[in-house]
């Protein structure tokens, strides 16, 4: 009855969990905060400048700034706005699902310092002599759209207009300004202009002794409620100038949700299938503890209030590639301790002790590179890392605790024991357990290779290879896209096919000219660079013209040399600290030539993703250093399992005495994780190749880069990172001159028992 009562209480947790899933799934979904790439939306960053002349902005001026726009936001009624205060005097905000962007934009950064002057452009009242709150949308007799304001003191308006009713036609005219600039701004210039700079200038006969003014104009509904509005949050207290702005139309967003979801599913649909062939029963539990795991991180990114990115649903499908790994690392240990005798019990005991410490180290490793992108990285890369690192630590909860509880309970029930089959074991490969056969003594599909003594054979072809990357670079280049440069992107989709000479026409017509046009996705779609950075208006300008046309409105970034230049700066820091950080945990938990090898591994793995993107002229984008950075983790986590074993298998010798006797370890070594590693980056690759055939084109650059990232990576753990610890190590057991330097290969017998 005991142990009935164990399959009953794993049926028990997994409908109880189901279910609970299942009915609340839908409300934690519709709760989590889209990011403007999957809903549409605008991402702008200010800098913040002084207002007048000899002002120095301070903290407060800037936090006072953020305060202003926080309130023009409020006006906007834009929900779940994100203001963000950055070093260097900046304020970065992030208005996702706003449908007027130029208006918002317009109402963000409108100065709104209010002045009444006279002709002569001497101030007679300014915004401090409003009441707070008092500026109001209305509309005249005739029934057009104005602004009312109410005035602090009713005497001191009187005054202003006895003043001016004394000056006499055609002097008596009250100007109304909003962002009046000394030594720019004049209204006997802009008089003679059809569209002048000032609001209004209505003339004053006599004197008027009331709070309430009246502002009229040629206004639209929609810009007299802007105006309250923006009048109502006061002046901005410094200046603003655009350093880099972004903008995604709704018809974009929703179709990088539909078309990253579809890959994700399909991606993660073909893991399940893959896990359970493979693994079979282990395999079930896995499925079930990935599909907890989905559901956690949506529920902790509901909980903390996190606004979910297109790099983040990657990094989320890249989440569950990684509690597969942790699967994968246990269950493999558990076939082995199956095929030398041990009992289910004992091998899911032994198997599930002896992976802890490789899961943790890996997982780890990881969380240093996720940790250095989430402190430097801005915007979506933020989002991604932030993704990546609840993915890292919700995985290392249920791949490990989940999976541990729910297959121990289905182990210790009895039912499973002898039943190696169903966990993917050949019975004929199992070894009886009086015949005393050790893990490291098995056999494996990868016998026949001798990894060590060809190690000088792969040195050389990477060092070949490196050299070509070298020329390759030397004459090609990077093709850097506008984030680490600068300039303009435009994308812009159409109802009808497009051309690129079509397109080119149109531009050169329209005053937009550039050479630099692709045409993508089914000839429906354009993206044009400028070397330039675009001004607010001529962003507005370029939209208006391009909806006109196309029928849609372009997704358009800009981004300042300035920007350009810290964003590269803060790549290359990333990957320095990155680096640094990796190699110093290495170093502590194993030693500082396993670290040596993992950093040399890294760079290896980094320059052939660059060398390999310059050649094919791939544009290179802030995702790149995401997915740069991701493979750091994925090369060292595959790097940090060899050394694991490595290590493992040493402590299982009394002593190492010859090169050869070392070889011997580190090839059995290689060899029993190979199995691991194939398996782990298929399933992530599976991943990769289903966002690429079926995501989002803004995430191509991402899944390309990780592809070729995962292939160099279990290349170089086996073949550079191992092979760099081996020759050092050999160095040291020769310098102490207690080991037999004789070049005498290991022969490599069979374990296979008797059948």
């Amino acid at each position: 009855m005991k142990l009935k009562s164990r399959i009953v209480a794993f049926l028990l947790i997994v409908v109880v969990i189901g279910s609970l899933m299942g009915t609340t799934v839908k409300g934690v979904l519709s709760n989590i905060n889209l990011g403007l790439d999957l809903q549409g939306g605008f991402e702008v960053l200010y800098q913040v400048e002084p207002l007048k002349k000899g002002q120095k902005i301070t903290e407060s001026d800037v936090k006072a700034t953020a305060d202003a726009i926080s309130r023009r936001v409020n006006v906007l009624g834009v929900s779940e706005p994100s203001i963000q205060i950055e070093s260097g005097n900046r304020i970065r905000v992030q208005l996702a699902g706003v449908k007027d962007q130029e208006s918002a934009r317009d109402v963000l950064s409108n100065q709104a310092n209010l002045t009444f002057r006279d002709v002569n452009d001497k101030v007679l009242l300014d915004g401090n002599d409003l009441q707070q709150g008092g500026a109001k949308p209305s509309f005249d007799e005739q029934g057009r759209p104005m602004v009312t304001l109410k005035l602090k003191d009713p005497d001191k308006f009187g005054q202003v207009t006895s003043k001016i009713a004394a000056m006499g036609t055609p002097n008596n005219l009250l100007v109304i300004w909003l962002d009046f600039e000394e030594g720019k701004s004049s209204y006997k210039k802009e008089a003679v202009k059809a569209d002048p700079q000032f609001v209004s200038a209505p003339q004053v006969t006599k004197e008027i002794n009331s709070k309430d003014v009246q502002i009229t104009g040629s206004f639209t509904v929609q810009e007299t409620k802007d105006l309250a509005g923006i009048l109502n949050a006061g002046a901005l207290p410094a200046k603003l100038k655009e350093m880099y702005s972004t903008s995604v139309g709704a018809q974009f967003g929703d179709e990088a949700l539909k078309s990253t979801v579809l890959a994700s599913v399909i991606g993660v649909a073909v893991i399940f299938i893959f896990m359970l062939l493979v693994y079979r029963l282990p395999g079930l539990v896995a499925d079930i503890t990935l599909l907890i795991f989905t559901f956690i991180t949506l529920v902790i990114f509901d909980w903390i209030n996190a606004v979910l990115t297109l790099p983040g649903i990657a990094a989320l499908v890249l989440g569950i590639g990684m509690a597969v790994d942790a699967n994968i690392l246990m269950y493999e240990r558990i076939k082995e301790e199956l095929r030398v005798g041990k009992t289910v019990k004992a091998a899911f005991k032994s198997g599930s002790k002896s992976s802890f410490t490789a899961i943790f180290d890996a997982n780890i490793t990881t969380l240093l590179a996720a940790g250095v992108l989430f402190a430097l990285g801005v915007s979506s890369v933020k989002g991604f890392a932030t993704t990546l690192i609840i993915s890292i630590l919700v995985s290392f909860l249920t791949a490990v605790w989940g999976t541990r509880i729910l297959l121990g309970l289905l182990v210790n029930s009895g039912y499973l024991d002898g039943k190696v089959r169903w966990f993917g074991v050949n019975p004929k490969r199992v070894h009886k357990i009086e015949e005393g056969v050790d893990t490291l003594d098995l056999t494996t599909r990868f016998d026949r290779f001798d990894f060590v003594h060809n190690r000088n054979k792969f040195f050389a072809l990477s060092a070949i290879l490196i050299i070509a990357g070298m020329l390759v670079l030397g004459i090609f280049r990077l093709n850097l896209g506008i984030d680490f440069s600068h300039g303009s992107r435009v994308e812009v989709q159409s109802e009808h096919s497009l051309t690129k000479d079509a397109v080119k026409s149109y531009l050169d017509k329209e005053g937009f000219k550039s050479d630099d046009i692709v045409i993508s996705g089914k000839n429906d779609r354009a993206v044009i660079r400028y070397k330039d950075d675009f001004t607010k208006d001529e962003v507005k300008q370029m939209k208006a013209d391009f909806k006109k046309e196309f029928g849609h409105e372009p997704a358009i970034s800009t981004v300042s040399p300035t920007i350009g230049q810290e964003l590269m700066k803060n790549a290359i820091k990333a990957l320095i600290y990155a680096a640094i950080g990796i190699i110093i945990y290495v170093a502590f938990r194993f030693e500082w030539r396993m670290g040596v090898g993992a950093i040399v591994s890294l760079l290896h793995d980094v320059f052939f993703m660059v060398a390999i993107f310059s050649l094919f002229r791939i544009e290179i984008d802030i995702t790149f250093i995401a997915a740069v950075l991701t493979i750091v983790g994925y090369s060292i986590n595959d790097t940090i399992v060899t050394f694991d074993r490595i290590r493992e298998n040493l402590h299982r010798v009394n002593k190492i005495k010859s090169p050869d006797e070392l070889a011997h370890i580190v090839n059995k070594s290689l060899r029993q994780t190979l199995g691991r590693s194939v398996n782990t980056v298929l399933t992530v690759i599976i991943v990769v190749v289903a966002l690429m055939i079926f995501g989002a084109s803004s995430i191509t650059t991402f899944s390309i880069a990780l592809l070729i990232g995962l292939i160099t990576g279990i290349y170089s753990s086996i073949y550079i990172a191992a092979q760099v610890w081996y020759v050092l190590k050999v160095r040291e057991m020769k310098k102490k001159g207690n080991v037999d330097v004789g070049k005498k290969k290991k022969q490599w017998g069979t374990d296979e028992p008797v059948v």
